[in-house]
């Protein structure tokens, strides 16, 4: 079974905090997505399986901790930390009585933060790696590197990032929007239609040179999933 990276959902409202904790957690290796409300988040969850979320309790509409007593609710068991500037005792009562399993208040330590992210983790089972591994193909995130059998494949940026979004979404079904999201982002000057079924064949020569692996398997009028 592969490893995946842990995914870490932050819902704060304040723009600056928000893009601190982006630029920490990301350097961590984390996966993260971050949301200014809760609003969209119930339905991101819907379709991802975060492992974490960190959420600040004055937030626009809907309040952090009566949106996480919401989730808890509706049978969403996902560790959850409280970063917030409500520090009485009644707020931190409050806050572990809807859901919260830490809380952190503000100002706050970033390595204090990223310790607990990593200890709530631990204790829920999740191992953050540096690799990603499905079958008999291992990623090494930190020197983007693809070994098979543990020989090294080179691979450019782009096959990469085409690779780790298909092995971060093992099993599930990619459409050829999200994939084009996902791996040429804003490049999509130099895309085209036939843009993926061309980069994905020539991933597919380079770790399956005599095409007996079938790691993807095309799915008519949708997209790919790894097979």
């Amino acid at each position: 079974m592969e490893k995946k990276n842990a995914e870490i959902v932050i819902i704060e409202d304040e723009e600056d905090i928000l893009e601190l904790l982006e630029y920490h957690l990301d350097k961590e290796g984390y996966d993260v997505t971050g949301f200014l409300s809760t609003e969209n988040v119930e339905q991101f969850m819907e379709e991802e399986s975060p492992s974490l979320l960190i959420v600040d309790r004055n937030l626009p509409g809907v309040e952090g901790s009566e949106f996480v007593a919401h989730m808890r609710e509706i049978g969403y068991d996902i560790p959850v930390i409280f970063l917030t500037a409500k520090d009485k005792d009644e707020d931190l009562e409050e806050g572990f009585r809807r859901g919260g399993d830490d809380y952190i208040t503000k100002p706050f330590k970033t390595k204090e933060l990223l310790l607990r992210v990593e200890a709530l983790l631990r204790r829920s089972g999740v191992k953050q790696s540096d690799k990603l591994r499905y079958r008999d193909l291992i990623l090494d995130n930190k020197t983007r590197e693809l070994l098979i059998d543990n020989q090294r494949v080179d691979l450019t940026n782009l096959e990469y990032k085409l690779l780790y979004t298909f092995v971060k979404n093992a099993h599930q079904t990619l459409e050829r929007d999200f994939l084009r999201d996902q791996v040429w982002g804003d490049d999509n000057e130099n895309f085209h239609d036939k843009t993926i079924n061309v980069a994905i064949n020539r991933l597919k020569k380079k770790i399956d040179p005599n095409g007996n692996k079938e790691y993807f398997i095309p799915v008519w009028g949708v997209g790919y999933k790894l097979g």
